[in-house]
């Protein structure tokens, strides 16, 4: 088993990958393999919704020149998926959402019944509207959200600030212990039954 851990912060070693690193660390030392995945500093295009990910049929965006087409490997082929970002404005990170949207607008069906969580590091506040944003990702394609004892935040100003917030590194290590535990109850569940999706338009 494997989790695939996207660290969604423009800095790859600070606050966000030690909220991750703590979420990683439980799941290790439960039998799970990890990956933590940086979303790096170059420049993400937006989702177009061309839909050509569809016309290509392999679930993958017409974009290759950057990190997205990797993500989604890396993510179809984990048994769950962690998403950290910072705080911003009371939201997720512009950029890890640019990759987000054209992640699960081209490879949600590849994705479907993953355990998932949101993770976000903030010095004070907008926490938990940028998890339930993360969060949305996975509600709207079938995954399970995965919980913890808490809601899963961190918070300072300095990866040494959330080393000393005993609270959310408490709140990671549940989440991953829970991530392990729902990876390893579910692994010989069968999954159920896709219906195919009804659309209902309210202006004919």
């Amino acid at each position: 088993m494997k989790v695939l851990l996207i660290n969604g912060s423009p800095n790859e070693k600070r606050c966000t990958h030690t909220a991750l690193a703590e979420v990683a660390g439980a799941l290790e030392a439960e039998g799970v393999e990890t990956e933590i995945a940086w979303i790096g500093r170059e420049a993400v295009r937006g989702c177009l919704g061309c839909g050509g990910c569809a016309k290509r049929g392999d679930a993958r965006c017409i974009f290759d020149d950057d990190v997205v087409n990797g993500l989604i490997a890396k993510a179809e082929a984990a048994d769950g998926l962690v998403v950290g970002t910072p705080v911003y404005y009371a939201g997720a990170n512009g950029a890890l959402l640019a990759v987000l949207d054209r992640m699960f607008y081209a490879a949600s069906a590849r994705l479907r019944f993953k355990p998932a969580a949101a993770v976000a590091s903030a010095r004070r506040a907008g926490t938990t509207p940028a998890i339930d944003q993360v969060n949305k990702y996975f509600q709207i394609s079938c995954m399970p959200v995965v919980s913890s004892n808490y809601w899963p935040m961190v918070h300072g100003k300095t990866a040494d600030d959330v080393a000393q917030d005993a609270e959310g590194l408490q709140i990671m290590r549940v989440l991953g212990r829970n991530m392990a535990w729902l990876l390893k109850a579910t692994a010989q569940v069968p999954a159920p039954e896709v219906e195919p999706k009804v659309m209902t338009n309210f202006i004919r």
